[in-house]
């Protein structure tokens, strides 16, 4: 059994469409061990998200490589052509829609729960999401819609990566003891379980 952290942002609060994507990961299998709906500060989101030279240079790559399709120039658009320096201007866009309005934090667990909840997900980026998973059958966003407006995408739902990466979402945004395991939530005989531990 794993467990990983999800968020709906605030576009998925603001919409009223949190049932319905908790209800995909419950018929999924899925238990929510822990949820809380919270407004994050500054300094949740700056650490929620990484500040690796990788991770911003990922991104600042995903966005050159929309902008190299569509024939945008990002010198014009962002005044700048460097992934770190673009990874840098998306992580800060983050931080502020992150900490904008109400967010809903919350942990599943099952097994393999980190791949499931990702392959539920789809891509982070909405137009390249698959119909069937929840960021293509609700949002359309795509990078330069986002960077025209300044903003990072509106893309519903943050999941954790890796099953480390949840471990350490999990103790930002949870205290101890504000998370259960699945078994002493539910009473079921599933996965070696037999009742209430």
């Amino acid at each position: 059994m794993q467990k990983t952290l999800v968020i709906l942002k605030h576009d998925a609060v603001a919409r009223g469409i949190m049932g319905e994507i908790l209800h995909r990961f419950e018929r999924a299998g899925l238990k929510i061990c822990g949820m809380k709906l919270v407004r994050a500060t500054t300094e949740m989101g700056e650490k929620h998200y990484p500040n690796s030279k990788e991770w911003l240079e990922t991104v600042g790559n995903r966005t050159l490589t929309e902008y190299k399709e569509k024939g945008i120039d990002p010198i014009e658009r962002l005044g700048t052509e460097d992934p770190i320096e673009i990874g840098k201007l998306v992580k800060k866009w983050n931080v502020e829609y992150l900490t904008s309005g109400p967010v809903l934090a919350f942990v599943l667990e099952g097994p393999d729960a980190v791949k499931l909840v990702r392959k539920f997900v789809g891509s982070t980026v909405p137009s390249l999401a698959a119909p069937g998973t929840i960021r293509g059958d609700y949002s359309f966003d795509n990078a330069d819609l986002a960077n025209s407006h300044k903003r990072p995408f509106y893309n519903l739902i943050h999941a954790s990566g890796t099953p480390e990466e949840a471990l350490e979402e999990i103790q930002l945004w949870f205290k101890y003891g504000e998370v259960n395991d699945a078994h002493t939530v539910v009473q079921h005989k599933v996965m070696g379980y037999s009742g209430r531990i």
